[in-house]
């Protein structure tokens, strides 16, 4: 699939096709520019909207504009409009979709198509649930109540907002009812963090602005907070987290560890702690290969490499104050990975030189982990290997696992 195609949801987009608002808007990211798109929200809004016109007119609404929350005017394409009509041909139920375009950025509904279906109710005012594909709340804590379809409330507004614009248009006092569905959401779901969250059945209905914004750290970031939050007000005072796979792999291995409140932080560590002591958590056990937390070691809060790749510096520091050799440190510096620098390090230091020198870098990890909450939360972290197994742990990892053992 070319560029062109695979940016506009897997359709070729030609040169006559509709000009959605969004053509010349772009975010720098690492030297390139990348293509913004819109959110499911703003698919769910725009697909509801034109469905009230279509029922409202009985004229199927081929274009909808939308107005974003972020200020952005939408031109977006309807598809697949299904109309019913009573025995005098008046519309009562009309079905359309709109497809969601994530830009350029890396998004699992990107291409999908959100339908709204549209019918009138007795009752003014408008309901908005969701169908097939849509995921439902099973746990408190998240943007929804336990029960309620998962489509978050900025997007609720903006479905709202919609169609009462098109019943004043339109000079209809009656309620709208609308249902939200997502026939690809089930499977998408099981690429998303909703499983984690404890919603099942399908994806969310998400979006603050209405706009996606590409490699948008942001987004990452909410997503953290908002599984943090579900947990906390599950019971989880206590938090193992980790970094990624890896991380949840080794804890897996860890017989005595109590995992019933365990997340993923991805490189966000200093964030992570900032969201943990604003949330009321009271401590957090960190899981982490020593490749991510290796950096941690030195302060640094972000492990992405954009932001920081120190990793055989930090190593080599940490041989010297272990009493390592200057030449032993310089052979440390010229590896490309940890793992790496850990065999070179184990072979010609030794196993006390070895185990020192990951006390120091415990002892580091754990200096700035406190510095960052400023002792307002207990924090405590095990640094492991893919080869070696386990190298080290803070001085009150064993507290942290007997708090999470009390927790359950």
């Amino acid at each position: 699939m070319d560029k062109e195609k695979k940016l506009n949801g897997g359709r070729e987009k030609s040169k006559d096709s509709p000009r959605t608002g969004l053509e010349e808007s772009f975010v720098l990211y690492d030297h390139k520019k990348l293509r913004m798109g819109y959110t499911t929200g703003s698919c769910a809004a725009a697909a509801a909207k034109a469905g009230t016109r279509t029922l409202l007119t009985g004229v199927e609404t081929e274009e909808i504009v939308l107005d974003t929350p972020k200020g952005i005017r939408l031109h977006l394409p309807v598809e697949d409009i299904h109309i019913q009509r009573d025995e005098s041909g008046i519309p009562v139920k009309v079905c359309c979709a709109v497809r969601k375009d994530g830009g350029d950025d890396i998004d699992a509904t990107n291409g999908a198509l959100i339908y709204a279906e549209v019918s009138c109710t007795g009752e003014a005012g408008v309901t908005i649930d969701g169908g097939e594909g849509v995921g439902r709340v099973t746990k408190p804590g998240l943007d929804q109540p336990v029960g309620n379809a998962a489509i978050n409330h900025v997007p609720r507004e903006m479905i709202t907002k919609g169609v009462l614009e098109v019943c004043r248009e339109q000079g209809y006092t009656g309620g709208i009812s609308v249902i939200i569905r997502i026939p690809e959401g089930q499977r998408i779901a099981e690429k998303t963090f909703n499983p984690r969250l404890g919603i099942v059945g399908g994806i969310s209905v998400l979006g603050t602005s209405g706009i996606v914004m590409p490699m948008s750290e942001k987004a990452l970031i909410d997503t953290i907070r908002v599984e943090m939050k579900m947990r906390r007000e599950n019971g989880g005072e206590y938090l193992v987290i980790t970094p990624g796979n890896f991380g949840e792999r080794f804890a897996s291995e860890m017989p005595d560890l109590v995992r019933t409140h365990e997340m993923k932080c991805s490189n966000f560590v200093g964030e992570t702690l900032d969201m943990a002591v604003d949330l009321g958590v009271k401590g957090i056990l960190f899981i982490s290969h020593i490749g991510k937390f290796i950096k941690v070691s030195g302060g640094i809060m972000n492990t992405h490499s954009h932001e920081a790749d120190c990793r055989a510096e930090l190593m080599a520091a940490a041989v010297l104050r272990a009493g390592g050799s200057a030449d032993l440190a310089r052979e440390v510096l010229s590896t490309n990975t940890t793992e790496d620098a850990l065999k070179i390090l184990k072979q010609e230091g030794g196993d006390e030189l070895f185990d020192a020198a990951m006390k120091r870098i415990t002892e580091r990890i754990g200096f700035y982990l406190n510095a960052r909450v400023q002792g307002r939360i207990e924090t405590g972290a095990v640094i492991f290997s893919n080869v070696f197994g386990m190298l080290g742990k803070t001085e009150n990892v064993p507290d942290l696992v007997e708090k999470l053992r009390r927790q359950g």
